[in-house]
């Protein structure tokens, strides 16, 4: 679902897409004769910024207690003539966590909680509707082993508005909410987790989040250029940010309300000073160190060949033990983030004392790793010191027949946005086919008798796992090198296997199918949210690979209520959501997790004539119209103090906001929509021309 946004980039799975995909792009080769670090290292961001996309890039190289090299590539504003200088601020999303993580631990050190502790002991007003909640500990929700649902994260990504009550209406929000896993069963990122760890600092250090994190952290180790997006600093030093690449306006400040979980700015020399303060034992003793460090996800449900996979969650880390790294006895930490406009990524090396921070506005954390992973490898290389960036082979097996016992796995596939098909045509091959509805893309495995099946490039593998949970799980490994950066691997549980739904009655499945051909719109976002922007549109469409489920792993349990089902580790199901049909002030809506839904089928015409407003009722819900017979027409909007309106064509497209481009008028388009959406009472003056 188009509504559904995540802060952290991970490598994409080999799966039926490569796991990068990468633009024609003249990469030169890696550390071409005569270059110098830094002619390196700027060679390193170009190709971060080609790849994906990117206006801007910087990057900070701190070594044994000093920044020892930073540069950037591209603008800092596709229309102004300034530099991109050192004191360039960027949003680091989600690497914010790695802060939380240490401002908890540094709690902890001092005696004032312990990690192993119930999160209720914290925050005795956390709740949810589910019992197992009182067994979630402080841990958990550092390794992404709590169980919650999902990202809780409505009116979280704003512009220009520095409102945290996605922070503060937390625990109000989750007291409804059931969780998908015993806590401690397995990791799967959750944004949720962390923003319960911010309300955890903030009760036992009876400080605001960012007052504990300047007194424990920030202001001790001298990092004065990490802010939050309410404190008082030069806004005018963020870099610009975009809608598209094509796109010239820049938007305005890219606000996001889960502080502690990604809502932090920083210069890349601050975020690799931080990186820095993780090599020593200044902030943190050994002990929480190591503890920090710890590979925590395959202490649950995971695969047990999994350790040169891009995921292997510590407390506030992606990976502690990065694959390219670990083949040279190096220890790399690795951290991403990825607001909807900025991405990030921490790279430290705690045993050489090295850290990179790679920040951009628009492209790709992913990219942006790969950078700083290619920049600390040239730094080692400066003392001698080679990292091994082959490719590691994969299993040996030779092609045999398939046993019959493993035809029994034939049928459905699936993980977050991807629903494929398993088939055995006959006796040494498999075939994985993408949904229809998703490209229909095949894929060819060969069988082998080390039980393995390897695909048609020879270039990875899959096989068929039984979790303890009883679930089936296809598990993949396989391995690319990126022109001109370094070596990406994957290894990890790719898919789970959605078992036929018996339960449900027929009833239930018509009523379900009948939403699916139903376009739903989110209504109670607030008006300064990004969702507007990139996508305020819901659907529940089955696909005829997902019987007895809607939009793709929600089992349909009766005409009401669809649960999520998938319980897969890594990133595979992080964004958990039941789906509910609900009725507000007589009117029938979706629930989806924490969004509430009208379906467009009961849209009215906009009508502009004179004297026409319209005004947002006590629900605070946005109104949504058609544009109907207005079609060609300009709307001109008088707007409220606090409201926003947006114009969407047939396709979803914006093409006229208030918010996000200062749009007081627009040109509606043919078989498009309005949405205006504000505080209660707020009204709109509405006005039309030829």
């Amino acid at each position: 679902m188009e509504w559904k946004r995540m802060l952290s980039g991970t490598l994409a799975g080999l799966i039926l897409v490569p796991a990068l995909t990468l633009p024609a792009l003249a990469a030169r080769e890696t550390g071409m004769a005569g270059e110098t670090f830094e002619e390196k290292a700027f060679h390193a961001i170009e190709l971060a910024g080609q790849y994906g996309g990117a206006t801007s890039v910087r990057y900070a190289l701190w070594e044994e207690g000093a920044i020892t090299a930073q540069g950037g590539w591209g603008v800092y504003s596709k229309t102004e003539n300034r530099l991109l200088t050192e004191d360039i601020l960027y949003g680091v999303g989600s690497v914010s966590k790695t802060y939380t993580a240490a401002a908890v631990l540094t709690l902890a050190q001092d005696g004032k909680l312990s990690l192993e502790d119930p999160v209720t002991k914290y925050l005795p007003g956390f709740t949810m509707a589910d019992e197992r909640y009182k067994d979630i500990t402080v841990r958990m929700l550092l390794d992404h082993s709590s169980g919650l649902m999902g990202d809780t994260t409505r009116d979280a990504f704003l512009f220009g508005d520095t409102d945290e009550r996605a922070a503060d209406d937390l625990l109000e929000r989750l007291c409804t909410q059931r969780l998908k896993a015993d806590p401690g069963a397995y990791c799967v990122y959750s944004n949720d987790g962390y923003t319960l760890a911010q309300l955890v600092v903030e009760a036992v250090s009876g400080m605001d989040y960012m007052g504990y994190l300047h007194a424990a952290i920030l202001d001790p180790a001298g990092l004065a250029d990490t802010y939050a997006p309410g404190d008082d600093f030069d806004t005018g030093r963020l870099a610009k940010t975009y809608a598209s690449a094509e796109d010239t306006r820049d938007l305005p400040q890219d606000t996001i309300g889960i502080v502690g979980t990604g809502g932090l700015y920083a210069t890349a020399a601050d975020l690799a000073a931080f990186g820095g303060l993780l090599c020593g034992t200044d902030l943190l003793s050994q002990e929480w160190l190591d503890l920090m460090n710890t590979d925590w996800a395959v202490k649950g449900l995971w695969p047990e060949n999994s350790e040169n996979d891009t995921l292997a969650y510590g407390l506030g880390w992606d990976n502690v033990h990065q694959y390219p790294f670990n083949q040279s006895g190096v220890t790399a930490l690795v951290k991403g983030g990825d607001t909807l406009r900025y991405h990030a990524s921490l790279v430290v090396l705690p045993g050489e004392e090295k850290a990179v921070a790679v920040l951009s506005s628009g492209g790709v954390s992913t990219y942006n790793q790969l950078a700083g992973e290619r920049i600390l490898m040239d730094a080692l290389a400066e003392e001698g010191v080679t990292v091994d960036e082959s490719l590691p082979a994969l299993p040996d097996g030779q092609p045999a027949a398939i046993p019959q016992e493993l035809k029994a796995n034939a049928g459905t596939y699936v993980s977050l946005g991807m629903v494929a098909t398993v088939a055995f045509p006959d006796d040494q091959t498999m075939t994985l086919t993408n949904a229809a509805a998703l490209g229909g893309a095949v894929q060819t495995f060969t069988y082998r008798d080390d039980g393995t099946f390897l695909d048609e490039t020879d270039s990875f593998i899959v096989k068929f796992v039984t979790g303890d949970n009883g679930r089936t799980y296809l598990y993949q490994e396989g391995y690319a090198a990126v022109p001109g950066l370094t070596v990406s691997g994957t290894a990890n549980y790719a898919l789970e296997k959605l078992e036929p739904n018996t339960e449900a009655d027929q009833a239930a499945l018509d009523v379900w199918a009948a939403r699916g051909s139903e376009l739903y719109l989110i209504v109670n976002e607030k008006y300064t949210s990004q969702v507007y922007l990139s996508g305020p549109f819901a659907a529940v469409a089955s696909m005829p690979e997902t019987p007895g489920y809607a939009a793709g792993f929600q089992r349909i349990v009766d005409e009401t209520l669809a649960r999520q089902y998938v319980q897969l580790p890594g990133t595979g199901s992080r964004n958990g959501a039941d789906y509910a049909a609900v009725t507000v002030d007589g009117k029938a809506y979706l629930k989806a997790g924490d969004y509430i839904c009208a379906p467009a089928s009961g849209l009215g015409n906009l009508y502009a004539g004179t004297g026409a407003y319209c005004t947002i009722l006590n629900d605070g819900y946005a109104r949504w119209f058609n544009v109907g017979d207005l079609a060609g027409r300009t709307l001109a909007v008088t707007l409220p103090k606090a409201g926003g309106f947006t114009v969407y064509d047939a396709n979803g497209a914006v093409t006229a906001s208030s918010v996000a481009f200062g749009d007081t008028s627009a040109v509606l388009p043919e078989g498009g929509w309005v949405v205006f959406a504000g505080d209660p009472g707020a009204r709109f003056y509405l006005g039309l021309s030829e």
